[in-house]
Order: C-alpha cells, then sequence, then structure tokens
C-alpha cells in the first residue's frame, strides 16, 4: 500500500496526516512515479496554512523524483524507466509520497550524473536560481548583489553561481554558524540581521552607492532594509516572504528611494515555456554535475516526520536543502 502526507483541513504542522491511500493505473496524459525523494519548500507551508488554496481533503508537497513506473495514453516525454524529476504548483500538489499518479508534461529527465535525492533537493530552488542568475537582470561581471537569507536552499545555490559570473555577493544570514555557510558557498560578505542594520552595512561595503540587485525571499521583515540597499534604479526582487507577506504601501515610495523597480516574480512563468524550461534545467544540471554548484542536503526526513520538518523549516532552523527520504 503507498503512503502520503495529507491535510483535511489548514492550520499549523499538525494539521498533516501520514496515511495508505490508493495510487491506480495512470490516464491519459498521467503517468505513475514511485518516488526515491521528495522536497520540503517554504510553499509546502504555504499550502498547508492556506495562503495558497487547495480543495481539501489535500495532498501536499509540489517537488519530488523518482522512476517512471507505468505510463497511460499519450505520454510521449517519458517512458517506463525512466528517471525523472519535477516542480510546480497545483498541478504537481500532493509529492509527499511515496507512488502517485501525476501529469506526465512537468517531469523532467534526469542526466546519469544527478541522484534522485539529489534532484529532489534542488529541482525547484535550481530552477529558481536559474531565473534569478539568467533571466531576471542583465548581471555585468563586478555588479554586487544583496541576497536575503543566503544560508537557504535557494541561496546557496544563488551564491555559487553569482561567483560564476564574477559577481559580488553580499548575504543576510541569521547567525554566525549561517554566516559560515554562506560564506563557503561564495558570500563575500555576510551581515547578520539579528544583530546589524542591513542598509547601513550595505552603504559601507559599496562606498555608499547600494547593490544592483536586491534577492528577497523575507518579505516583511527585510522589505524596508532592501529599499534602503539598492543603488538608483536598481532591481529589488520579491522572490518569497518567509518572514510574512510585505505590507501595502504607496508606489510612491519608490520615488523617494532612488527610483529603483520592483518585480515579484514567480518560477512557474519562467519555466511555463517547454524550450526555456529545458534550457535553464540543461543549465543546472550541467552545473551541479561538473561540480561547479554544489547541492548541500542538510537535513533529511521521513514522511512520517512531516509535521516536525515543517516546524524546523518555519523556525528558520535549516540550512541549505531538505529532503524527505523513502
Amino acid at each position: 500500500m503507498a503512503k502520503a502526507v495529507r491535510f483535511y483541513e489548514t492550520g499549523g504542522p499538525e494539521v498533516l496526516r501520514y496515511e495508505d491511500v490508493e495510487v491506480g493505473e495512470p490516464g491519459p496524459g498521467q503517468v505513475r512515479l514511485r518516488h526515491e525523494a521528495v522536497g520540503l519548500n517554504f510553499a509546502d507551508i504555504y499550502f498547508r496554512t492556506g495562503l495558497y488554496p487547495a480543495p481539501l481533503p489535500s495532498g501536499i508537497g509540489t517537488e519530488g523524483a523518482g522512476v517512471v513506473e507505468a505510463v497511460g495514453p499519450g505520454v510521449t516525454n517519458v517512458s517506463v524507466g525512466d528517471r525523472v524529476t519535477y516542480t510546480g504548483a497545483f498541478n504537481t500538489l500532493g509529492a509527499y509520497c511515496t507512488d502517485r499518479l501525476i501529469p506526465a508534461a512537468p517531469l523532467i529527465r534526469l542526466p546519469d550524473g544527478i541522484a534522485c535525492e539529489t534532484a529532489a533537493a534542488m529541482t525547484m530552488r535550481g530552477l529558481t536560481s536559474a531565473y534569478l542568475m539568467r533571466r531576471i537582470y542583465d548581471y555585468k561581471r563586478g555588479d554586487t548583489i544583496l541576497l536575503h537569507a543566503a544560508a537557504g536552499g535557494v541561496g546557496l545555490i544563488v551564491s555559487q553561481w553569482a561567483k560564476l559570473l564574477g559577481l559580488t555577493v553580499i548575504g543576510t544570514v541569521s547567525s554566525e554558524a549561517k554566516a559560515e555557510v554562506a560564506r563557503a558557498h561564495g558570500c563575500d560578505h555576510t551581515i547578520n540581521y539579528s544583530t546589524e542594520d542591513i542598509a547601513k552595512r550595505v552603504r559601507e561595503l559599496t562606498d555608499g552607492v547600494g547593490v544592483n540587485v536586491v534577492l528577497d525571499s523575507v518579505g516583511k521583515d527585510t522589505f524596508e532594509a532592501s529599499l534602503d540597499s539598492v543603488k538608483r534604479r536598481g532591481l529589488i526582487v520579491c522572490v518569497g516572504t518567509s518572514s510574512g507577506p510585505i505590507p501595502p504601501f504607496n508606489p510612491h515610495i519608490l520615488g523617494l528611494k532612488g527610483s529603483p523597480y520592483l518585480t515579484r516574480p514567480a518560477l512557474a512563468d519562467y519555466i511555463a515555456d517547454p524550450a526555456e524550461k529545458a534550457a535553464l534545467a540543461g543549465e543546472l544540471f550541467d552545473h551541479v554535475a561538473s561540480g561547479r554548484i554544489r547541492i548541500e542536503i542538510n537535513q533529511r526526513y521521513t514522511l512520517q516526520d512531516a509535521a516536525q520538518a515543517h516546524r524546523d523549516l518555519e523556525s528558520r532552523k535549516t540550512t541549505g536543502s531538505s529532503v524527505f527520504v523513502l
């Protein structure tokens, strides 16, 4: 019998239930997938709390990797026995399970050099990092970026990728232990936002100019500092809200802060085109397989431990990537 984590009401980690489930055979456009590893992402918390509404009862999780065991009518992009990975949103919801039916369209074949556990730890974070580094801004060698949550899963990948592009990386962290992790993965400077004034320190490090780009996955707690850290006509990328949504503000404030550009991108819009998705995934896989980018899996859980995994993620105890191993 297959196992899955589901929730019947929104709320805290305690609403997650580990259950037996029937999987069945794939229908048109579907495959049956046996997971080897499943990714843990902050978006999972958004679904559990209802910030991202899902019909209840619902499965949870949007990222996983494993082996195709059966294909339904009309499936041509993958075959039985293929090792695949995926990430998405509502179209892939339900990843916290041993086996599942899933649309074939989001699946990405894995090259031989990428293990399923590595793929589950990096597909969402890696593709996010890929568009942040390769699509959202025309970086020039010598540019400086401010990277919030630099010791997180996306942060560690972005830091390494940024160094490949010749960028200077200023990373924010919540502890000295996380600062050490961030520096080991490419951060030139770290700022402990628990004890330091982020914007003041950024201005000191940039001779008063500010950074070309701010990559802000924290949201409410860092947005003001992001505004005060970016250079005139720079770019602020609000890529997540781990501390809570950014409060409403009058756009007039942008004119008082050096006329920065502001965007809130979604990964789905950067991988909607199959060719662009393949290009980003190919570049990501190449960097990882060659060792130019290391994927750090620093937390491993079983599906039975899903509630604890969510507690650890919400309390910012984690660094790098977290996965469920099956």
